[in-house]
């Protein structure tokens, strides 16, 4: 088998280099570290493509720029894979508004160039498109909530679940970054119903894991496992600390993408987060670390919130798991933090 994995050397890029490579798949990787060029020498993933090069058996690299339209063809024609795995991105709502025409650039037209040279050279490959909840904009913010000690959350029974696929995506405030996501998302759609690709979205909740290189504007959980092991102090933007998150780790991120490829529905869209078994607010993650851990986080709570940042945001997995009954959320919260803080130790060693 051939898998096409973009964005390799990222979480979830990664995560699925792994996978398949273990498989027995030839597994073919696009990234140029850009992760750096968005975030700093903090964001870098160079580290992890090390790892993986040292840990993989038929994983090959290569530091291809997804907008580079002429490189994105040569290379999926000459690979023509069976699964492609696109999680390339600019994938900070905050970073966008600094840099919008290559945000726009990387998240929007480098899914085009994607996708239509899978559609000219790999037409029977299964297309799974890692999107984001940002498409939704602030809409899920209209939902009633009330405020509990440490967490806000949904006032009525019916939205006990979280957010559906059904939430609308316009007349929304998404930041830079989530039209960009949502231009990506709509034309990946397109591509499984207009020419009937085998294409699946997936808009992720909140995507962790021991792999995830995190910094301040992106990656809330492994940038505040960061801090707490390293002593450094913590800002908490805006609702007083009490914004919920559903967290979702790359193994099960994978696995949805798994099931999708072994029997593909083009052009269908799925919310995958953590859910409510895995959801919890700041705070509540603040508290679980000095829990499970000798380590405390120093952290200031400021009034100023993120332009359109969820107040309240579990992903409602109803769809997804209807669909594919066979997968479920594996690991939980406490699991993940468990393993993130080991990885973080290991690093300040």
């Amino acid at each position: 088998m051939k898998v096409l994995v973009t964005g390799s050397s990222g979480l979830i890029g990664s995560a699925a280099v792994r996978h398949w490579d273990a498989l027995g798949a030839d597994v073919v990787g696009l990234d140029n570290n850009m992760r750096q060029t968005f975030f700093g020498p903090a964001g870098s993933t160079a580290w992890n493509l090390e790892r993986l090069l040292s840990e993989t058996k038929r994983f090959t690299s290569h530091a291809i720029d997804i907008r580079d339209r002429e490189g994105v063809f040569d290379i999926v024609q000459k690979t023509r894979p069976e699964l492609v795995i696109h999680c390339a991105a600019q994938p900070s709502h905050d970073k966008a508004k600094d840099i919008p025409i290559l945000d726009f650039e990387v998240n929007a037209l480098g899914t085009m160039h994607l996708l239509e040279a899978t559609r000219q050279f790999a037409p029977d490959a299964v297309f799974c498109h890692m999107s984001t909840n940002k498409v939704y904009g602030d809409a899920p913010n209209e939902l009633p909530l009330v405020e509990l000690e440490k967490r806000w959350e949904y006032a009525r029974p019916e939205d006990y679940h979280g957010i559906a696929e059904t939430c609308r995506i316009d007349q929304t405030l998404h930041s830079l970054f989530g039209a960009s996501k949502t231009s990506a998302d709509v034309m990946a759609q397109e591509y499984g119903k207009y020419f009937g690709l085998k294409v699946g979205v997936f808009r992720g909740g909140c995507l962790t894991g021991a792999s995830h290189s995190g910094v301040e504007l992106h990656g809330f959980l492994s940038y505040l496992v960061h801090v707490a092991v390293n002593g450094k102090p913590y800002t908490v933007y805006g609702y007083k600390g009490k914004q919920v998150r559903d967290q979702i780790e790359n193994s099960d991120v994978i696995a949805a993408f798994e099931a999708f490829a072994a029997n593909p529905r083009p052009g269908e869209v799925y919310n995958l987060g953590g859910g409510r078994e895995n959801s919890a607010s700041v705070l509540e993650c603040i508290d679980l670390i000095s829990k499970i851990s000798p380590h405390q986080v120093r952290y200031t709570l400021s009034d100023q919130n993120r332009i359109g940042d969820h107040i309240c945001y579990i992903s409602d997995l109803r769809k997804m798991k209807s669909h594919y009954p066979d997968w479920s959320i594996r690991m939980d919260l406490e699991t993940i933090l468990g393993k993130m803080i080991e990885m973080e130790e290991a690093k300040a060693r």
